[in-house]
């Protein structure tokens, strides 16, 4: 309304100013119990989640929960369903969403209450993953929404006939990413095709580099020198390192998993740090601190690489070879406990590394695409839609140190990373360059 001479860049039209009538949500009426409950989660959450959230609620204003639309989900009361140009705001119905799954999950499943065990138990934990733009939804206008079914807030009131409901225990968002030095912008190739991706390199590598580097507390800029840089210096010659030369030693010397002699001062350290960096990563994960997990994961495969250098196995085959026998028992070890740390980083790697120790059945799951089946807006006729899912019930997987089983046969591993070219850099920047400028 304050334009000098407005009109449409589309079309040259004058826009028209008119009154219409919206559904709002009282933000302001929440502002006390939202600050309250986000002061709460300091040391929890990650400190750009909240302190953004924590400026949001310092001037909450009424935020309108319907558009004026032709299409979208009707606004569901009497008077307002056949209104043709009313339709609920998409982000107000989205986070909805979320319960109304549930229950509608729990319905199909022939238990009706079973979406109470997420939303109202006290033992539930949520967490929401997100990009920054959507903390606002999730970190303000969806608790407020569950705060007010609950019959909480400055207006007061009942809960609904659902009862109340829990707050998300953790809003997880990171910062923006950009691509070197651009916007990510599928329309000028600014991109990274996850199925393009793939067919040139693991998707390890990828969820390697986007933990290690990404941007978790601040704006990052991915480049393909360092994503080349970390894959050949970090998962080849440091991680794929020590798996391979462990195993090799250990399958061309012995043949299996050794038994382990009298242990050495140094040979009990190096296995105390490695079962007590399960409660180091763990107690980062659980906060969502996975770039700092990650870094400490990687620190026990330096100690591990560390340990075999100093202890140098290979010189030991003649002069002592029982000695190396309970060397390379230690290493492989160090090697079982780091493959279960990064296990949550490296999913792939992680069931070729636990088969190379000789492990039978699934390591860990990993996911898959289905398709689903189902009829949507009162339609009779079925449509189908793209489930991610997996099996992860019978995982070998845990979260602790678990003796390796000495006797257990082992063979010559394969490569577990592959060494990438200096020249994929130029390659990557030329596809880059061509997209942008198609």
């Amino acid at each position: 309304m304050d334009l000098i001479g407005p009109r449409s860049r589309i079309n040259g039209e004058t826009p028209e100013f008119v009154d219409t009538e919206h559904f709002m949500l009282d933000l302001p009426a929440f502002a006390d119990i939202l600050t309250t409950w986000l002061k709460g989660k300091e040391g929890d959450w990650r400190p750009n989640v909240l302190k953004f959230s924590l400026n949001l609620v310092e001037d909450l204003q009424p935020r309108a929960v319907t558009r004026d639309l032709n299409w979208g989900v009707p606004i569901p009361l009497e008077g307002w369903s056949d209104n043709a140009n009313k339709r609920l705001y998409v982000w107000f119905d989205a986070v909805i969403g979320y319960l109304s799954a549930s229950i509608e999950w729990a319905r199909r499943i022939g238990e009706p209450d079973a979406w109470r065990r997420w939303w109202q138990s006290d033992d539930a934990r949520s967490y929401y993953f997100m990009g920054k733009d959507n903390i606002v939804f999730h970190s303000v206008i969806w608790p407020a929404i569950l705060l007010g079914a609950s019959g909480e807030g400055d207006r007061g009131g009942d809960a609904g006939e659902l009862g109340g409901f829990n707050l998300p225990t953790e809003v997880v968002s990171s910062e923006f990413l950009t691509m070197e030095g651009r916007k990510f912008s599928s329309s000028r190739r600014v991109v990274i095709y996850v199925r393009d991706f793939l067919e040139r390199y693991s998707a390890d590598a990828l969820r390697y580099y986007i933990m290690a580097a990404g941007p978790e507390t601040q704006d990052t800029d991915f480049t393909w020198a360092e994503f080349v840089r970390r894959n050949n210096d970090e998962l080849v010659a440091a991680w794929g390192n020590l798996v391979n030369r462990s195993i090799s030693m250990a399958a061309k010397n012995i043949g299996r998993i050794p038994e382990a002699g009298e242990l050495t001062d140094e040979d009990r350290r190096v296995l105390a740090d490695s079962r007590a960096a399960f409660a180091a990563v763990g107690a980062r994960l659980e906060r969502s601190q996975f770039k700092a997990a990650l870094q400490e994961a990687m620190r026990t495969v330096a100690e591990a690489n560390k340990y075999i250098s100093d202890q140098a196995p290979w010189a030991l085959k003649k002069t002592d070879p029982e000695r190396m026998a309970t060397v390379l028992h230690v290493a492989l070890q160090l090697v079982q406990d780091a493959n279960t740390l990064l296990t949550p980083f490296l999913p792939e790697s992680a069931n070729k590394v636990y088969a190379m120790l000789g492990g039978t059945g699934a390591w860990s799951g990993m996911p898959r695409l289905e398709t689903g089946h189902d009829t949507i807006g009162g339609s009779e006729e079925s449509v189908d839609y793209p489930v991610i899912t997996g099996d992860y019930a019978d995982d070998e997987a845990r979260w602790e140190s678990r003796p390796i089983a000495a006797g257990t046969p082992l063979s010559r591993p394969e490569p577990l990373f592959a060494k990438l070219d200096p020249s994929v850099v130029d390659e990557e920047l030329a596809r880059l360059e061509g997209g942008s400028d198609g």
